[in-house]
């Protein structure tokens, strides 16, 4: 018989032994009496330091025979047989076609091709190992490559962050995505730990093994291949065009483009696709020294093997905006992300390690369509694009990033050079003004919250913390709008999936929504023979 007990809580110290021993005495029986013993969850409850504890689930096998008190900590696991899904009869013409290997498409490619759909998966950016090397030249020389970048290429915009697997949707399908990222390559406990990670140097090895897994399964990917326009007859998909000049012909084509194909939208929305402009945020990143956040975060603490570096997560409401933290990278580094000429994007990202020497968080702003002047559907990009080139000119028109430290923006005051905290971002920096490139209506917000924030997180607002200019890629501006099968409204056989498209935001909900798109195609057409 196996049982799920929940809330076990117990010192930073423990370890399994220790855990199965707190399990018995949750149940009542010996020790001797549990067979076998998994986590299926841990968590960090640091809030009332010094006296810091892990909270477990754990899955324990018992005899059958035992008789045990159930309440709301402890359950019978009923194992239910997950129902295998049904092939359709309609036969597709040519092979299903993926648009983008971000998680959206991975994720769609992979059941797609477990199933026997042996998709064609079309890569505008390069293969992994190569998108690596010309991200560092950017990095390093300033030369932007628009078709491969932070945004562009095998593994899509989530390869070049942390590698976060934290979802607030509750969907079942959350454990395949978990458990296929184990499968290729990430380690056990992302299967457990309440706030998973890959880091970015492991997520890359990740992402190759799932794009061979596919290879392998009869799947085929091409990179430098973007999509240029759909094939479209009486408003039902007949393939698309690539490069300009190559057709793939087929009548289902899933649409994983990611958040920043702007280019791509234009061409969608000239080709009659409807969309819909949504929220986002946008702001900065903030660094401080890890150190200050996990003395603060864990006080006595700090340090233990356990714990690791610590994070945060913030949250403030002014009359109309929401202010938080977004994408927290402890031991992280600012990247570079910029996808198009004369514009500077920062994001972050963790290695596995999480090892630096700074801490970084957007620190972001909600804003809506109304903030965006305009009724056309793609305004929330355009809004986007614009803070992104004043950004661009505010750091000296070079692809070098606008900073300034946390003291002169409280004071409205421009910086003129850095404090204690060295900034991480992979370019070059200037000292200036970030009101030259984020509207009042975000940074006032952001003034105001860092009172409450440095209530919450000690030392948060140290003059010396570093802002870096503009994070403003935070989830897409746009919703591709799809009917209950999924598809485009208006266009039988293209689904739109994931962050791009307007229904997901990060990895796991990206993988996801990938999920249920290869799920609505199996049970409508027959397998690939």
């Amino acid at each position: 018989m196996k049982i799920v007990i929940s809330n076990i809580r117990s010192s930073i110290d423990t370890d399994l032994n220790e855990l199965k021993h707190l399990a018995a005495k949750k149940l009542g029986i010996g020790t001797n009496s549990i067979l076998n013993i998994k986590i299926v969850k841990e968590s960090i409850d640091a809030r009332r330091k010094p006296n810091i504890r892990l909270v477990h689930s754990v899955l324990v096998e018992v005899s059958s025979n035992l008789k045990l008190t159930l309440n709301g900590d402890i359950r019978i696991l009923e194992e239910k047989e997950s129902s295998p899904i049904i092939p359709g009869s309609m036969k597709m013409n040519g092979r299903p076609i993926i648009i983008g290997f971000g998680p959206a498409g991975m994720f769609a490619a992979l059941l797609l091709a477990q199933n026997g759909y042996k998709p064609l998966i079309i890569e505008r950016g390069e293969s992994m190992e190569k998108r690596s090397n010309i991200v560092d030249s950017f990095w390093k020389s300033k030369i932007l490559n628009t078709e491969t970048n932070v945004q562009f290429g095998e593994g899509g915009a989530g390869t070049f962050s942390d590698g976060k697997l934290t979802t607030r949707i509750n969907d079942t399908r959350c454990e395949k995505v978990l458990e296929e990222f184990h499968a290729n390559g990430a380690g056990e406990e992302i299967l457990y730990k309440n706030k998973p990670h890959i880091g970015s140097d492991v997520l890359k090895s990740v992402v190759v093994n799932i794009r061979k897994t596919i290879e392998s399964l009869g799947g085929e990917i091409r990179f430098n291949s973007k999509m240029t326009s759909l094939n479209i007859k009486d408003n039902v998909i007949n393939g698309i065009t690539i490069n300009q000049n190559t057709q793939i012909d087929s009548n289902v084509v899933v649409l994983a483009i990611g958040h920043s194909a702007r280019d791509t939208f234009e061409v969608l929305l000239n080709q009659g696709i409807l969309f819909t402009p949504k929220p986002f945020s946008i702001g900065v990143r903030i660094e401080h020294p890890q150190e200050l956040i996990n003395n603060s975060q864990y006080g006595n603490s700090t340090n233990h093997l356990k714990l690791g570096p610590a994070d945060y997560q913030l949250f403030y409401k002014t009359a109309n905006r929401t202010v938080y933290s977004f994408c927290m990278c402890p031991g992280g580094i600012v990247v570079a992300s910029s996808s198009e000429p004369d514009t500077i994007v920062t994001n972050g990202m963790s290695e596995y390690k999480r090892d630096r020497e700074n801490a970084n968080s957007a620190l972001v702003v909600s804003v809506d369509p109304h903030d965006f002047e305009s009724t056309h559907p793609l305004a929330g990009m355009h809004f986007q694009r614009m803070w992104e080139n004043l950004a661009y000119k505010a750091g000296g028109s070079n692809y070098t990033a606008p900073v300034q430290l946390l003291g002169d923006f409280l004071s409205n005051q421009a910086s003129k050079k850095i404090g204690c905290v060295q900034p991480s971002y992979t370019g070059d920096i200037k000292p200036t003004d970030l009101n030259l490139c984020l509207p009042d209506f975000v940074t006032s917000p952001m003034r105001e919250s860092i009172k409450y924030f440095d209530n919450k997180i000690k030392g948060f607002g140290m003059k010396d913390a570093v802002l870096t200019g503009v994070e403003t890629r935070t989830s897409s501006p746009v919703r591709i709008e799809r009917s209950d099968s999924l598809e485009a409204i208006g266009f039988n056989g293209l689904y739109p999936a994931g962050e791009g498209a307007g229904y997901a935001g990060g990895i796991v909900s990206a993988a996801v929504d990938g999920l249920r798109i290869a799920e609505e195609i199996i049970r409508k057409y027959t397998p690939i023979c």
